[in-house]
């Protein structure tokens, strides 16, 4: 993962996000300087490699979702930088954004909900297919035979609807619907929580063999740690809002810098029972987005808060190692 503070896109990275902020008005005043604002992504930077994953976790609403969202222009930019094979798409013109759409797809966490109920899978598959013109009208039906092969959903399904399949047979036809265009870039919101663990693997198994086959690069969003290490190469933490740790998997995982880090991090179970973990409980509510603490926003559950916490806002900075970390205790 590249520091992004400094410098601009590499040809390696396909995703380069700087200082992207994503606020919701909240208050009824018609004047822009008495509004509030739900901070839902405040100042997140990070980079992505082509053909990699990085993983994002964090506590539910810390913003890991509206990040994913924010970055496909489903949510507009309040402001910041989204550059994707180095074209910056909070400003494409909706025009030129839609032809871009075909690269750029989303994997979200409710199965059900994300398709329709009216529409039979290979409609489903193939509705933006043909809005897109992927493939000739004479190739179409054998193309999306092909892509639900791929993604492990039988032939005779074409004609069947939604109810008819199990949660992670619904998640096989989300994939395959994002994965029938062609992207370069996959955003996977949660696609593992509503479904059972055995389940869960075959879903996994499923994307990393896509992956290695067609040289997709996925931004993993998810609360499951043990997950997230065996899929990405980088990580990113998010507490509310905010990224405090990045870095390659393996450097989070053996030398974890940030206190919110390792508190998730004591928190992954070990198969093993003769290990016992040193579970740290935070103490305290997460803050409210609307009215975040001064300074850093972990300071009110930090076991190891000092005065400068409350005074400056710390800020990432490499420690070696491409582990990036935003902490006063590191200064």
């Amino acid at each position: 993962m590249a520091t992004v503070s400094d410098k601009g896109n590499t040809g390696d990275d396909i995703l380069l996000v700087k200082n992207l902020k994503k606020y919701y008005p909240i208050s009824k005043f018609s004047l822009k300087k008495n509004r509030v604002y739900v901070k839902a992504v405040d100042d997140v930077s990070f980079s992505i490699k082509r053909g990699t994953t990085m993983g994002l976790v964090g506590e539910s609403g810390c913003g890991k979702t509206t990040v994913g969202r924010t970055i496909l222009r489903l949510h507009e930019v309040t402001s910041g930088q989204v550059l994707f094979d180095n074209k910056d798409l909070a400003k494409v013109p909706a025009r030129e954004l839609r032809k871009m759409r075909p690269e750029m797809q989303m994997i979200f966490q409710d199965p059900y909900s994300s398709l329709s109920p009216r529409l039979p899978v290979g409609e489903i598959i193939g509705e933006a297919v043909k809005q897109h013109h992927i493939v000739p009208k004479s190739q179409y039906r054998s193309y999306i035979l092909k892509i639900m092969r791929d993604c492990g959903l039988q032939s005779h399904y074409y004609y069947r609807y939604p109810h008819e399949f199990s949660g992670g047979q619904r998640q096989r036809i989300s994939i395959a619907r994002a994965v029938a265009l062609n992207p370069k870039f996959i955003i996977c919101d949660e696609p593992l929580s509503a479904l059972d663990v055995s389940i869960q693997a075959q879903i996994i198994n499923l994307m990393k063999d896509l992956q290695e086959k067609y040289g997709y690069t996925y931004l993993f969003i998810s609360h499951d740690l043990s997950v997230v290490k065996y899929l990405s190469e980088t990580i990113g933490v998010m507490y509310l809002g905010s990224l405090v740790e990045t870095g390659d998997k393996n450097e989070i995982f053996a030398n974890p810098m940030h206190p919110y880090s390792k508190a998730l991090l004591s928190a992954v179970p070990v198969s093993n029972p003769d290990i016992k973990m040193n579970r740290i409980i935070l103490k305290g509510d997460i803050p409210s987005p609307v009215n975040p603490p001064s300074g850093c926003k972990f300071r009110t559950r930090c076991p190891n808060v000092m005065p400068i916490c409350s005074e400056q806002v710390p800020v990432l900075k490499e420690y070696g190692n491409n582990h990036q970390v935003a902490c006063h205790l590191y200064n």
